[in-house]
């Protein structure tokens, strides 16, 4: 273990790399180098069907000549490696088309200080104690009466890290653990069969919930949907959980992310300064929260990362942006570039939430008739260019302020203007996932049934 947490031989050779990348002729260079190492394990009808491992570390090379621009990437950089590599990439660099606006980020926006954001749980579990927390999810999946079957658990923790140099002058590095268990139920038999799952992600095992408490939402979920109804087709207002709520942020990350916008692929590219969502409403990316689970202290440039709002008081204030699509709008970048290995950085999204409202989500469904609570969603359909939003969806019918009979087999409608527009959050905020929501309400999408 001592060895995984070590990051000195790849930061040594992050250095080799952007060394031998100015020998070879490039102009500038950055080096990222990734260590990964994952334990994990499935399990169904109280046995082990798979115990998988992966460890090892990847590295990648970016060169430019003048404003051309090539990456090249590998996991095996032996004797000269090094220098055949940078050599390699300097080629491709000089045979590549111009980019006006590739670069690195300039000397004076690199982060000077890397914070400390308590990401780095070094103990990892045994395959032993995977399973046993495998099985105990399984256990109280089935546990829950009206569950006939398992749709099997898992469990799987692991640790990786990313070091960062450019030859502009940064040279950072950090680690992070991820711990994780899940569960799938079955209620029901034949084809009146239904199936529902609950997962739960921690950085640390400390924070993760409870096996058995993961299990049994499983099955409580899954016994919860028996004998749906379908209804017919018409406009209502529409409850998402908490679950699923944070995919409709999900769709304003998409809409506001920098490339879409400089493509103008997107249906707020004119929309910078309005009032997009109500007033009230507020919407930060936060990569600083500790132990937050895609937090980060510097990003995929070398630039510090720190909290944005992009939407304050319902207006849209920020793109995500990073350094190449910031100089191509003319802007600066927001500190949000992701990278891998094999590709240049682009801007993304790290903890991404909805603040919460002040209304219980009890009160945002105690004054609706007729409507419908969303539990889950099927398929991808939120076309972000013109911001149509169709997608598949299962729940509970809402009758005078009460959730009544499950629902599935519908698709909700509308357009993700309209949706923002009618927006309200309740007070029930919880960070589980890497983009967060509490319930939300929206008023007036189509909800297709017969």
């Amino acid at each position: 273990m001592t060895s995984l947490l070590d990051q000195s031989a790849l930061k040594a050779l992050a250095e080799r790399l952007v060394a031998a990348a100015r020998r070879a002729g490039a102009d500038a260079a950055d080096a990222v180098a990734v260590r990964s190492v994952s334990l994990g394990v499935e399990v169904r009808d109280g046995h082990v069907e798979e115990s998988e491992r992966a460890e090892g570390d990847d590295v990648g090379l970016r060169v430019l000549v003048g404003r051309r621009q090539a990456l090249v990437s590998t996991n095996d950089v032996r004797g000269n490696g090094a220098d055949t590599l940078a050599e390699r990439a300097v080629a491709m660099a000089r045979a590549a088309p111009e980019d006006p606006y590739a670069g690195l980020a300039a000397p004076d926006e690199l982060a000077r200080q890397i914070p400390d954001l308590d990401l780095l749980d070094p103990e990892m579990p045994s395959v032993e104690r995977l399973e046993e927390i495998a099985l105990t999810a399984e256990a109280s999946a089935l546990a829950i009466p009206g569950v006939t079957k398992s749709g099997g658990a898992s469990a799987s923790a692991g640790i990786g890290g990313i070091v960062l140099l450019t030859s502009h002058g940064f040279n950072g590095a950090y680690l992070g653990s991820r711990h994780n268990v899940s569960a799938m139920a079955i209620a029901g038999e034949g084809l009146g069969m239904e199936r529902d799952y609950d997962f739960a992600s921690a950085l640390h095992a400390g924070d993760l919930d409870d096996a058995a408490t993961v299990g049994r939402r499983a099955g409580e979920r899954a016994v919860k949907r028996l004998n749906p109804r379908k209804v017919e087709t018409r406009k209502v207002p529409i409850v998402f959980d908490p679950r699923v709520a944070g995919g409709l942020i999900g769709h304003l990350s998409g809409a506001i992310n920098g490339s879409a916008i400089a493509r103008k692929t997107s249906f707020l590219k004119d929309r910078m300064g309005e009032q997009v969502f109500a007033p009230g409403i507020r919407i930060v990316d936060d990569p600083l929260r500790r132990r937050g689970l895609n937090s980060h202290p510097f990003d995929g440039e070398g630039l510090p990362a720190r909290p944005l709002a992009v939407v304050e008081d319902g207006r849209l204030r920020s793109w995500f942006l990073d350094t190449a699509t910031a100089r191509e709008l003319g802007l600066k970048s927001t500190g949000h570039a992701q990278r891998g290995v094999s590709a240049p950085p682009s801007p993304g999204a790290t903890n991404l939430y909805l603040a919460p409202g002040t209304a219980t989500p009890e009160k945002l469904i105690g004054d609706i008739d007729v409507g419908f609570y969303v539990t889950d969603l099927i398929g991808m359909g939120a076309n972000l260019v013109t911001g149509d939003y169709s997608r598949g969806a299962a729940g509970f019918w809402i009758e005078r302020g009460a959730l009544t009979f499950p629902v599935s087999e519908v698709t909700v409608a509308g357009h993700l203007t309209d949706m923002f527009r009618t927006l309200t959050p309740a007070n029930d905020l919880a960070f589980r996932y890497g983009t967060n929501a509490p319930t939300v309400r929206i008023e007036g999408l189509t909800v297709a049934g017969r």
